[in-house]
């Protein structure tokens, strides 16, 4: 639902583009104009919909669950009722006020051309309730890089890439490059077992003795007899 919710943006940014160019973006406009009129309320209804149903129910297991409520503190609570909160809004007001978004895509075009002479009038009733959505928007947005919730797009890379990913490390190939440069990248955690002053690199890390120092602590001391 995230993710769909992400994509429903760059379609109202694209929506935008086009309708400050003087396309029109509507289900009797041109082929590229009815497929993306569609397409953004769409994804709009479907990414917004997922959204609010993954956050509850995970909200609800917090709650109902043991194993999850003892791990959870009240500002994970508070984090999911946030997000709860904003989605069930936007999709009241979007079903109430604006159910082709097609007054969402207005003001992402007037935020790509910075033209907000008509604003004061489209901000009335009922134009005006997408004023509350677009303002719950932009706090959570802003909202989400301070708390841990930000895994939701990290986790890809962190995660689902580094772990299921079943490329060859060949020689002379794009990953050889890539694992080349990043143990160029300078270390400057300062623990006992790494050492890193800033200066030091990945490569010096790996190959230093502090290396051989995790490895004597990570081997057990019946392997060690044996």
């Amino acid at each position: 639902g995230l993710y769909l919710s992400a994509g429903l943006i760059g379609l109202l940014l694209v929506g935008g583009v086009a309708t400050a160019a003087g396309a029109n973006i509507a289900a009797d406009g041109s082929l590229a104009g009815k497929a993306l009129y569609h397409l953004t309320y769409i994804i709009g209804y479907t990414g917004l919909g997922l959204s609010l149903i993954g956050t509850v129910a995970l909200l609800a297991r917090r709650i109902l669950e043991a194993d999850y409520r003892e791990y959870t503190k009240k500002a994970d609570f508070f984090n999911l009722a946030f997000f709860a909160v904003t989605f069930l809004a936007a999709i009241v007001i979007h079903a109430v006020a604006d159910p082709s978004f097609d007054g969402l895509r207005t003001y992402f075009g007037w935020l790509l051309t910075f033209d907000f002479s008509s604003a004061k009038a489209w901000f009335l009733l009922p134009q005006g309730l997408i004023g509350v959505e677009i303002v719950m928007g932009a706090l959570l947005v802003a909202y989400i890089p301070m708390t841990h919730m930000s895994h939701f797009f990290t986790k890809w890379f962190m995660y689902h890439d580094i772990r299921w990913s079943d490329e060859p490390n060949l020689p002379g190939g794009k990953l050889e490059k890539q694992v080349a440069e990043v143990l160029q990248y300078p270390v400057s955690w300062s623990a006992s077992h790494i050492r890193g002053d800033g200066k030091k690199t990945w490569a010096d890390v790996a190959t230093s003795d502090a290396a051989a120092t995790i490895d004597e602590k990570a081997t057990p001391d019946t392997e060690k007899s044996e």
